[in-house]
């Protein structure tokens, strides 16, 4: 608990001095005004991130937690649980999608073992911070205890700091777990107060129940726990993810330490709403990546204020819309450091005096 009130207690706001003068430089670029669209809110916000009128973001890392779920019990999913270990294992091989679209950037794609449902091998390439052996079955009780909830934000936090020590400019949110679409509309539903339906769809691959079924899980997984939505934390812990609170903690830690966080989708996108009920303020250190195919995602970046910059029809997670936006932010830097203003523009056109 220390570590994530320290954490919290570090997080301030973004330099809004530094992004008015972005924002000045932005307006005298040889261009029309606001033509570069995000690009130029993006430059914006990286800048009163950084502190920095030219920011670098040369070291990319995309931050991956994995868990395992007790819904899954309930026939939520048509996926076999062990393809989360198996996909675990397969991230630092470099054989998944994340892996294949974090290359083309120089990515690095680190792994959390937080709460997989099996044994990684030591050496395995994969960082070991298993809490438990997956959380209990939601539909029948608490999916973990709160002090649970609050060391699987603890494991993001403690990632995020030690590879931001190593020089990380810039981070990206990442999960693997089968059936953690299930505990992601749990979250969604409680803290909007809305019908499970309307937040429901197909994750990877809803087992031979259909959404019907997978819906009916997440009443009862509600109705037995009673989370309250003043609360976040114990959300997290009757109807949550050991992941997805990882992620949450990958997030505040960026905001501590000034870095922008880039956001994945769906599951993403709730652990993103985990970590603003924490602190507010993190919410200006996000830049969200794509928008999911996913039906809760919309409502839980309307939710949280966001808006996705791709169009994609992607619902992997892994992080692959995240990292899909990384040379998006490359632009952005790009464009602050190399674009001529349009006084610099004509000094260069203007004929020297003979």
């Amino acid at each position: 608990m220390q570590l994530l009130q320290s954490t919290i207690h570090n997080i301030q706001g973004v330099q809004k001095e530094m992004m008015e003068q972005a924002k000045m430089r932005i307006d005298t670029l040889c261009k029309p005004p606001g033509s570069l669209g995000k690009l130029e809110s993006i430059a914006v916000q990286l800048a009163g991130i950084t502190e920095q009128l030219v920011p670098s973001l040369e070291q990319k890392v995309m931050i991956v937690c994995a868990a395992d779920h007790g819904v899954c019990e309930e026939g939520v999913t048509s996926n076999p649980q062990d393809v989360t270990l198996l996909q675990t294992l397969n991230f630092p091989k470099g054989g998944t999608g994340v892996c294949a679209i974090a290359r083309i950037t120089n990515t690095k794609v680190v792994t959390v073992d937080v709460g997989v449902k099996g044994d990684i091998p030591p050496d395995a390439g994969v960082i070991m911070q298993k809490i438990k052996y997956g959380t209990a079955n939601m539909a029948r009780g608490s999916a973990m205890s709160r002090e649970e909830a609050i060391q699987s934000i603890e494991v993001g936090i403690h990632v995020a700091m030690e590879e931001i020590a190593q020089g990380a400019t810039v981070l990206g949110t990442g999960e693997m777990g089968i059936g953690n679409t299930t505990p992601s509309a749990a979250i969604l539903a409680v803290l909007t107060g809305c019908d499970p339906i309307d937040v429901t769809g197909f994750g990877a691959g809803v087992g031979q129940g259909g959404i019907v079924h997978k819906v009916a899980v997440i009443k009862k997984a509600i109705a037995i726990n009673q989370p309250n939505p003043k609360d976040i934390i114990d959300v997290l812990a009757k109807v949550g993810g050991l992941e997805i609170g990882a992620m949450a903690g990958v997030i505040l830690a960026a905001a501590a330490h000034r870095k922008p966080v880039v956001i994945d989708g769906f599951i993403s996108t709730i652990a993103a709403l985990i970590a603003y009920k924490l602190e507010p303020k993190v919410k200006d250190y996000m830049i969200p990546s794509h928008a999911s195919e996913e039906p809760g995602a919309k409502m839980a970046a309307e939710l949280l204020g966001i808006e996705p910059m791709l169009h994609m029809n992607m619902r992997l997670g892994e992080g692959s819309g995240a990292a899909l936006a990384f040379p998006i932010l490359d632009a952005a830097c790009s464009m602050m450091k190399n674009m001529a203003t349009l006084e610099e523009t004509m000094k260069l056109e203007k004929p020297n005096n003979v």
